[in-house]
């Protein structure tokens, strides 16, 4: 059995050797442990100091990708270097290292293909109550849609094995966090979380740069989900909303127009059908995202069977 540890990095060389020094080579199921640091862009020595400190397999992009990208680029990688499992960390240096044979014991027990590291949010003391709350209501969010019980969806500290790998996919170009529980949720992936510790703050957090740009991303990523993932319930609740109001604002006419007072009401009239067409092209609009939404899934199936073919694994 082996396993990969994968670490996406920009500009981490003075946090990565604290990161990699508290890895471990050694952990139980396992008969070979291998290093991975995806290098995104870097323009400071990450890379050298990473070949110094023994990783032994570096993936380079020559352009800052963000997050998500480099997530799946070490994905990708591992299951070429013939992983069993997965697990995903910060450079950081955030999540305790110690904790990795926990992370991966469900894995290895056949109980989960994904597994989450649950953080105590409200104890950690670098998280403003703001960002304690929109971790909450983005974990909340991504419970609903999903149907799991997550309650760390931001967290990057997951295991996974290589079956789950070659599911999961990530649209989002902000972050991968959410997006990869709401998938395994969807494609019935075996996921479960276990609680793990961090450590101090070595660097201010490359993905919260300042507290208005949080919110806003982290609504934006909110919608998406709900507009990918849930499409057909979202088009469909709006557009019915529209079309109720336009439904209203028709029968308020009509019980003008019976009762002999609908001289002054013609605007209401116009403004009643401008919603009731928008309200019925949105709801096609529902149908339509429906059938997009099979075809994704119809295209992500094939790039499974594709992925499976070049890299079978070593069964």
């Amino acid at each position: 059995m082996k396993l990969i540890i994968q670490i996406p990095c920009y500009n981490e060389a003075e946090a990565l050797p604290v990161t990699l020094k508290e890895l471990p080579r050694e952990v139980p199921g396992f008969s070979s442990i291998e290093w991975l640091v995806i290098n995104d862009g870097s323009t400071d020595d990450t890379v050298e100091i990473a070949k110094k400190c023994g990783v032994d397999h570096i993936v380079n992009f020559a352009k800052n990708q963000g997050l998500a990208k480099t997530f799946l680029a070490g994905l990708d990688s591992c299951i070429r270097l013939g992983a069993d499992v997965i697990v995903n960390t910060d450079a950081d240096n955030q999540y305790a290292a110690a904790d990795i044979p926990a992370l991966v014991a469900p894995i290895l027990a056949g109980k989960s293909d994904i597994v989450i590291g649950i953080r105590s949010i409200d104890q950690i003391e670098s998280f403003s109550f703001l960002k304690k709350v929109l971790q909450k209501l983005g974990s909340a969010v991504v419970r609903f849609v999903s149907k799991t019980t997550i309650s760390d969806a931001p967290s990057g500290f997951r295991a996974m094995s290589r079956e789950a790998a070659l599911r999961i996919n990530v649209f989002n170009d902000y972050t991968y966090t959410l997006e990869t529980i709401i998938q395994a949720g969807q494609k019935n992936i075996a996921i479960t979380s276990v609680p793990v510790g961090v450590n101090g703050e070595l660097r201010p957090s490359r993905l919260v740069k300042n507290i208005p740009s949080y919110v806003k991303k982290s609504i934006i990523t909110i919608v998406r989900i709900f507009v990918v993932y849930k499409a057909f319930r979202f088009f469909m609740s709006v557009g019915l909303f529209v079309f109720s109001l336009g439904l209203a604002g028709g029968i308020r006419y009509l019980y003008y127009y019976f009762t002999g007072d609908s001289a002054g009401h013609v605007q209401s009239l116009i403004l009643s059908s401008i919603l009731l067409g928008i309200g019925f092209q949105t709801m096609l609009t529902a149908f339509l995202a429906d059938l997009l939404a099979v075809n994704r899934r119809l295209m992500e199936d094939v790039q499974y069977r594709v992925k499976k073919l070049e890299h079978p694994g070593r069964d």
